[in-house]
């Protein structure tokens, strides 16, 4: 297995700390801050060791590339994005702290997704629509390493797919700017201009998210073991769970439990790192 370790620094210091630890002889830069231990074994200190520096590390199998994956999968709030969009839209009403409650502890598994999303959705009613534009253009920012992700992702020939517990408005959007190959999420229903506090249709919750990956996965016929997914939230842990790599991106601790890897302190450009 090899190890690889990357963050905002990576000092040498570190990494030749990190090969005596780990009895690795050989060394690989993968990026500017990206390298691969080669022949790496665990070690009980290794992960205290790595958080006391901001460094994320993850043992790869050294044949696995990104040529041996077909299907990405993400989600967006607070993964492919630094925001939550539902929290930001309660802001235009004043009650962004009670529905980011919500949100947190729905995020942390302790409250039912449908059931948090009814409640969130409920406290918007009569809020105009354009307070949706205000939030995509003055307060949605990508994560950092998104655009790179993404572009690496496609000149590999993987699928991308966006699925969200959020807004057809935001995912719709940054399906266009990025390029995803599909988009999912709720909609937000509107009369006369306002927000009804109702969602239309299916909602998209974490049952929801782990279908609409295998729906795409058998529609192309991959393999489950070439899909990747990416989340933050409880909520993701299904489509986590059905993914061959599950990657929890600087995630809830329910969350980095149960992934295959997990990226607390690199931007979303090194997942593409694992598997340089």
């Amino acid at each position: 297995m090899n190890l690889v370790v990357q963050g905002p620094k990576v000092e040498t210091r570190a990494l030749k700390d990190l090969a005596a630890l780990t009895g690795s002889e050989g060394l690989g830069r993968i990026g500017p801050n990206a390298f691969r231990l080669l022949d790496a074994q665990p070690h009980e200190g290794l992960a205290a060791y790595c958080e006391e520096r901001q460094l994320d590390f993850a043992f790869v199998p050294d044949d696995r590339r990104l040529a041996d994956f077909r299907l990405f999968v993400t989600d967006m709030d607070s993964t492919l994005i630094t925001i939550e969009c539902i929290d930001e839209i309660a802001d235009m009403q004043g009650l962004k702290s009670e529905v980011a409650a919500i949100t947190e502890a729905a995020m942390r598994g302790e409250l039912d997704f449908r059931e948090s999303l009814a409640r969130r959705v409920a406290l918007l009613e009569g809020l105009p629509e354009d307070a949706l534009a205000r939030v995509f253009n003055e307060r949605l920012q990508l994560n950092p390493g998104a655009e790179k992700l993404i572009t690496g992702l496609k000149q590999a020939g993987i699928v991308t797919v966006l699925v969200s517990g959020g807004f057809t408005y935001f995912t719709d959007r940054l399906q266009k700017q990025l390029g995803f190959d599909y988009a999912v999420a709720n909609q937000l229903e509107v009369r006369a201009g306002k927000l009804t506090g109702k969602v239309k249709g299916e909602v998209i919750d974490g049952e929801a998210k782990r279908h609409t990956l295998q729906v795409v996965r058998k529609h192309h016929g991959f393999a489950p073991e070439t899909v990747i997914a990416a989340g933050d939230g409880a909520n993701d842990l299904p489509m986590l769970a059905e993914a061959g790599i599950g990657i929890a991106y600087h995630a809830k601790p329910v969350v980095r439990e149960k992934a295959t890897y997990a990226l607390n302190h690199s931007g979303l450009d090194g997942i593409l790192n694992l598997f340089g």
